[in-house]
Parts: structure tokens; C-alpha cells; sequence
């Protein structure tokens, strides 16, 4: 797949891996998560839109029958309706075959723009936006600098589903350490059951240098969960989610112990039994040199 003109660091869920990656934005508008470093030496800016026109040209030369794009970089949503639609049209117009446009977004983007605005935006075939949630505990949200509420979050996700976009949820494991592991599994099973998201994902926190949190961690004052607390936080975090479905769960990522996927509700019962045998069985658990973000 073309992928023409990347500048900086950029990055893609798992399941745009096909995607043409189209730069729209460098880096991320919000920028201060404690826990992230992605974007820490990337000034975030606004790519011309004449930039952006000829990446698109290139790539419909190369491969006219794209069918699916992922707009970069941290928070592409931040962008306004206008520019967004400018940029949707010529991808409709040069990939006569694009089925879906894939973008990351906060909740501050999407509650920013009124619903016929997402509607417009999902007319133009943006059709899934990935939404870190992080967790539902607002202490822990606070105390990661994420920028918005659990209730904001939520308010988004419902809006943007509204719209008829597709929603896809990322909730970070071991994020409240050993001391709110509980709390934070069991509050963020219930907002993702409020949200009631189209996709769930599961990954697992992995300290950085560079980073806040990795500070904190160095000073005594967060602790690393290991692997069978991981897992049971993850126990927790299923067993209280009852969201109407269907919902595409995935613990698949790099950082994760055990990768499960599954769809909620329906396979939830044998997604909890995959858990528990991993947490009796911890040979088959992914080692340490094999994680990675």
C-alpha cells in the first residue's frame, strides 16, 4: 500500500493494517497522557491541505482500488468539518472502490461537532473512529492527565454511534496499578456497557522513559502489576461488562499476555474460561521480551 510523504512518528490500530495511511495531522492535539510518549517530541500541526492532495494523487496512481484509509496522525478528528469534508471528497473521488475511512478521535472532537455535522462526516464514508478510553475510573483519568471524563467519553462514543460511525474502544490494563486495579476494572466495565461500542480492545500498560508515569514509577509512587494480577484485573474488567452486542472484543495486541477475541455477550462465558486457564496455566502466557506497543 502507498504510504507517501509520513513524517514523524506514525501509528495505526491493528485492524487498519491494510489501510492506506493518509497524514492529515502531525501529531496529537492533546498531548499530555502521562502514560504516552508518541507524540512528546512532535509539535502537533495541521498538514496543508495541498500536501494532502498530492499524497492522494500519488496513491490513486499507484493503486486505484483502495478500499480502505486511515487518517493520521494522534487525533486526526480535531480537524474541522469543512476541512475533514474537503478531504473525504477527493477520497471518494479518486478511490472509486474506498469503502471506509478510519480516524482516531477524543471525546473533546467529536462532542465539538454537532451531529449533523458526524452524520455529513459519515456520509463521506468516515465510517469508524478508536477512542482511547483508558479506563472508567475518573481518579485514574484524572491522575493520567487524559483530558476528559469517563461521562464525556461516554457521551461521545453514543454520539458518534448516533451518527451511524462505528466505534472502537481501547481500555488500558494495569493503568490503576495494584491498589485500584479493582476499582478500575470494574468502572471501566461499566462505562464500555454504557458505551456499548461496535469494537472493545484490551491492551496492557507498559512503562516508558520519557514519560510521567515512568517518573512516578522510578519514585516508588505507581507499581508495575505482573502478569497473573494483569489477568485478573482482565477477569474482573469481562465478567462486569453487559453490553447489548454485538461487540468485537480482542485482546490481540503486542502488549497483551494472552491474546482472546471473542464477540460480547454472546462469547463472554468462554472468554472468562480462556482467562481463568490462562491464569492457571502462566507457561503460555506471552514473556516479557515478546511484548511490545
Amino acid at each position: 500500500m502507498a504510504r507517501q510523504n509520513l513524517e514523524g512518528i506514525v501509528i495505526r490500530p491493528p485492524s487498519e493494517a491494510g489501510s492506506f495511511l493518509l497524514q492529515v495531522t502531525h501529531g496529537c492535539s492533546h498531548n499530555r497522557c502521562s502514560f504516552c510518549i508518541t507524540y512528546k517530541f512532535t509539535k502537533f500541526g495541521r498538514r496543508p491541505f495541498e500536501k494532502i492532495k498530492e499524497d492522494i494523487e500519488l496513491a490513486s496512481r499507484h493503486n486505484p482500488h483502495v478500499r480502505r484509509v486511515f487518517l493520521c496522525d494522534g487525533n486526526a478528528m480535531c480537524l474541522s468539518t469543512e476541512e475533514l469534508s474537503q478531504i473525504l471528497d477527493l477520497l471518494n473521488k479518486k478511490f472509486k472502490k474506498l469503502e471506509r475511512v478510519g480516524i482516531y478521535a477524543n471525546a473533546t472532537d467529536i462532542l465539538s461537532k454537532s451531529l449533523s455535522e458526524l452524520k455529513l462526516l459519515r456520509e463521506k464514508k468516515l465510517g469508524i473512529g478508536y477512542l482511547g478510553l483508558e479506563s472508567g475510573n475518573d481518579e485514574i483519568l484524572k491522575k493520567i492527565n487524559k483530558g476528559s471524563t469517563s461521562k464525556e467519553m461516554t457521551q461521545a462514543v453514543r454520539k458518534a454511534q448516533e451518527a451511524g460511525m462505528l466505534m472502537s474502544v481501547i481500555v488500558l490494563l494495569g493503568l490503576g496499578s495494584n491498589s485500584m486495579s479493582k476499582k478500575h476494572a470494574e468502572d471501566s466495565a461499566v462505562v464500555i456497557s454504557r458505551m456499548n461500542p461496535s469494537f472493545l480492545s484490551a491492551l496492557t500498560l507498559m512503562l516508558l522513559p520519557g514519560t510521567p508515569l515512568y517518573s512516578e514509577y522510578l519514585k516508588g509512587n505507581f507499581g508495575l502489576m505482573n502478569p497473573l494480577s494483569i489477568l485478573e484485573e482482565l477477569e474482573c474488567f469481562v465478567s462486569g461488562i453487559e453490553v447489548e452486542g454485538p461487540c468485537v472484543f480482542r485482546t490481540n495486541h503486542a502488549s497483551n499476555y494472552l491474546p482472546l477475541g471473542g464477540v460480547l455477550p454472546d462469547d463472554k462465558a468462554a472468554i472468562l474460561e480462556a482467562i481463568e486457564y490462562g491464569i492457571s496455566n502462566p507457561s503460555i502466557l506471552r514473556s516479557e521480551k515478546h511484548r511490545a506497543l
